[in-house]
């Protein structure tokens, strides 16, 4: 059996009122699991969530499926509790987005290969996991793709954080062990950086600033004020050579980049990594995710003190689009080359950028 839900790919709100509030209830009741969606009801995929279902330590949801075809249409299943039929192809996007979904299975054959072309493109502007079922894929921009099974299912990710099973303790284990070390070797300069904000100007010695860390959401990020402004939401401009708003010893912080060094606090909090894509304002994410295809993908990853972009000429304004274009190229080539030993090679680079560079300031 299906049970159908209309959901408008152009619209936010459900059309149907008791089913918008069993979504609500499945995000409470079942808030600890991964939220999934997938594309395509097929035997295989209704196995797929089946397995899901009867496995709790996979810790996957699926919140049913995506098809063009009408439910008639649809082969039946007696032998198994109805699954949730929400919408049309094209509705999927809109859907990830506005409920937060992790994971995406596209279970279609590669003759629709158009429509999952389409729909990847469209997939670009969030953050979530995907993976095709079965593995046989055309040529897509891979992020970490791996091939896996779920009880002898063939899953092919796609484009998937490369910070899953090992590498996400090896990453982890690596920053906070390298941050404290750090911080043992800084704090005596940290406590002199303090002292010189607090008295070069009025106001705060840390600034607070809301960007989007893993996953899109919200973190706040530590910095030592280098400007006479708090700036944080809003139209925030970025800061120019000869910027009226930073201070005199402000401009040295930047210069040298001082100013980051509470960001290892971040690092032992987990809300960023030492080395990751540079978190940007909310306001510059809102307005680059639609004007760079992939933009949302760099937050699949914790955001970083440090990151590919920065080693590569790419640290302090970014005054075109083409140059934020680059900056983008570059978190994603981290994306898909990730290894510790790169993780090292860009802290050592970051020394020598900071003291030769002169595009932060």
């Amino acid at each position: 059996m299906i049970n159908s839900i209309d959901f408008e790919s152009n619209s936010t709100f459900w059309k149907n009122p008791m089913a918008g509030l069993a979504l609500q209830h499945w995000s409470f009741t079942k808030g600890k699991k991964s939220r999934a969606v997938i594309v395509g009801l097929s035997d295989l995929s209704r196995k797929l969530t089946h397995h899901f279902k009867q496995n709790p330590l996979l810790r996957v949801g699926c919140m049913g499926f995506f098809d063009d075809r009408l439910p008639e249409r649809l082969p039946e299943d007696n032998q198994h509790p109805p699954e949730t039929l929400l919408g049309k192809i094209a509705s999927t996007a809109e859907f990830v987005k506005t409920y937060n979904v992790q994971h995406i299975y596209i279970a279609l054959p590669l003759s629709a290969q158009p429509r999952i072309m389409a729909l990847m493109d469209e997939l670009r502007d969030t953050t979530a996991s995907i993976y095709f079922v079965p593995p046989d894929i055309v040529s897509f921009d891979l992020i970490q793709a791996n091939i896996s099974t779920i009880n002898g299912i063939p899953i092919v990710a796609v484009c998937e954080s490369p910070f899953v099973g090992i590498n996400n303790l090896i990453k982890r284990i690596s920053d906070v062990l390298l941050t404290l070390a750090i911080l043992l070797l800084i704090a005596p300069l940290m406590l002199l950086i303090a002292i010189g904000v607090k008295l070069s100007s009025s106001g705060p010695v840390l600034f607070k600033q809301r960007r989007y860390g893993l996953d899109g959401k919200d973190i706040v990020v530590y910095k030592f004020r280098s400007m006479t402004v708090m700036e944080d939401d809003g139209e925030i401009n970025q800061a120019t050579r000869n910027d009226p708003r930073i201070t005199p010893f402000g401009s040295f912080l930047r210069k040298t980049s001082l100013d980051e060094l509470p960001q290892f606090i971040n690092v032992l909090q987990g809300r960023m990594s030492i080395v990751g894509p540079r978190p940007h304002a909310i306001s510059h994410n809102e307005m680059y995710r639609s004007l760079i295809k992939g933009y949302m993908i760099r937050h699949k990853v914790k955001p970083g003190i440090t990151g590919w972009a920065q080693v590569n000429g790419f640290r302090g304004e970014t005054e075109t689009l083409e140059k934020m274009q680059a900056r983008i190229d570059y978190d994603l080539d981290y994306l898909r080359n990730w290894s510790l030993f790169l993780d090292l090679l860009i802290i050592f680079k970051t020394i020598n950028v900071v003291i030769k560079d002169k595009n932060a300031y």
